[in-house]
């Protein structure tokens, strides 16, 4: 079927864009489907008053929406209306499938195939090796997603329902921490936000699960639900996301429970098995899903700085988290080894780590430390708040994880468009920074004679 010309010339534009510069796209895209998010929650209908919210704070929160972090300058529940909090669901819903792998469901919904240029735009946004495997990832994504985001809901609505809610009402907040959760977007739209949940297990535990779930990856879920009964024969890159965020879950929730079992403003005042839940939660929140049963402004700076390093971090590449992402941690810390043991190769699992790969590693870790550096430099000079806070705000932008000590809402609307920009560039810059490197493959006939320079 023949499309109408404004069409045609727009797909062909499209095609020429992502062609030349797919990292390009995808960060115009983004930013489209942000500008219309913030123009919907600029309308009086979104918010519970009926009056126009103020630009920084739409803005501030559809970016955050869509990029999945969960900061907030306004109380979700209390000042957007029902309409607002619907257009923030969609958001999430939007950020956390990748704007790139929407992109191809639309074009296989269309044509009933995907196209070449679709297909090298989702292998951006999901990391996948094979073009031909992108159509078969993009089906497990939205499957994948559906299906733990109603076993969710199917979990947590008969909770709210226990609690003496209507049935509409628990259906929305059920559904709505359902896509929170997997989508590892931290919004919360219960008033009084997840601090009267402290020692509760039916809600806590899916909190764990579903950001676990959420946050290892698609390529992951679907490598691993290929060959389940075989785990020698999962790729180099499921070993790695596994077994790094693994031990970092396990280390982190061990760490954070010793830092604040006795704090009474925390954990020191709860039973143990409360005590164990919120360790578990806290465990996970801190890599990717910014969801918290209590006040991180409570915390000691220890922890604090804990979850700093956590945050930067990150979950899996491909994944509803941000960070700098737990494989290319786990290339860092192996070239580390390989360079201390002075083996000629990075290796893992039996196989070879390219240098490609490890060069691309330290890239995306130096411009995650650059975006972080220059923010909270910059949150510096417009406020008078202290270093610490500040820190922990702007990682938890870049990482788009949404854990706050409390500040947001107390920004200059100047501080609030450097944590919005530094939402978008920590969802799309790391990962258009990766796909820009690695189309960047210059074969050179001469080569410059080699010398080391001093390092360290």
């Amino acid at each position: 079927m023949e499309l109408p010309g404004p069409l045609r010339r727009s797909r062909d534009w499209v095609d020429h864009v992502a062609r030349a510069s797919p990292a390009r796209l995808a960060l115009m895209v983004f930013a489209t489907i942000i500008v219309l998010v913030t123009a919907l929650l600029s309308l009086p209908a979104a918010t519970a008053g009926g009056q126009r919210a103020p630009i920084a704070d739409a803005l501030f929160t559809a970016t955050s929406a869509v990029c999945v972090t969960g900061l907030v300058t306004v109380d979700t529940a209390t000042y957007w209306s029902p309409f607002g909090q619907a257009v923030i669901l969609v958001a999430i819903k939007v950020g956390g499938l990748g704007v790139m792998t929407l992109a191809s469901i639309l074009g296989l919904a269309v044509s009933r195939r995907i196209g070449l240029t679709q297909r090298m735009l989702a292998a951006t946004e999901t990391k996948t090796t094979r073009l031909g495997e992108v159509g078969t990832l993009v089906r497990a994504v939205v499957v994948a997603s559906l299906v733990v985001e109603l076993a969710l809901s199917i979990v947590l609505v008969p909770r709210f329902l226990s609690l003496g809610e209507s049935f509409g009402q628990a259906l929305w907040h059920g559904v709505f921490m359902a896509l929170s959760i997997f989508n590892n977007a931290g919004f919360v739209v219960l008033e009084g936000g997840l601090a009267p949940f402290v020692g509760d297990w039916w809600m806590g535990l899916p909190i764990v699960l579903g950001t676990v779930v959420g946050a290892v990856g698609f390529p992951v879920i679907l490598n691993v639900a290929r060959t389940w009964r075989s785990p020698r024969r999962w790729s180099l890159h499921t070993k790695l996301t596994l077994v790094t965020y693994g031990a970092l879950a396990a280390a982190s929730t061990v760490a954070i429970a010793a830092l604040e079992w006795v704090n009474p403003r925390t954990m020191g005042g709860l039973p143990v098995h409360e005590k164990i839940l919120t360790s578990l939660i806290s465990g996970v929140n801190s890599r990717s899903s910014g969801l918290s049963t209590i006040d991180v402004g409570d915390m000691r700076e220890a922890t604090w700085f804990l979850q700093d390093a956590l945050m930067f971090v990150g979950g899996g590449s491909a994944s509803t988290a941000g960070g700098i992402k737990v494989t290319t941690f786990a290339v860092l810390v192996l070239a580390i080894v390989a360079e201390a043991r002075g083996d000629r190769d990075v290796e893992a699992f039996g196989r070879r780590i390219g240098s490609p790969t490890v060069r691309l590693a330290v890239a995306v870790a130096f411009l995650g430390s650059t975006l972080v550096g220059g923010g909270t430099l910059l949150l510096l000079m417009l406020t008078d708040l202290h270093l610490d806070v500040l820190l922990f705000e702007v990682i938890s932008a870049f990482a788009t994880v949404g854990l706050s000590t409390g500040i947001t809402g107390q920004l200059p609307d100047s501080g609030k468009y450097v944590l919005t920009a530094l939402m978008f560039a920590g969802r799309t810059g790391t990962m258009t920074l990766a796909a820009a490197l690695a189309i960047r493959h210059r074969r050179r006939v001469i080569r410059l004679p080699a010398e080391r320079p001093v390092i360290g």
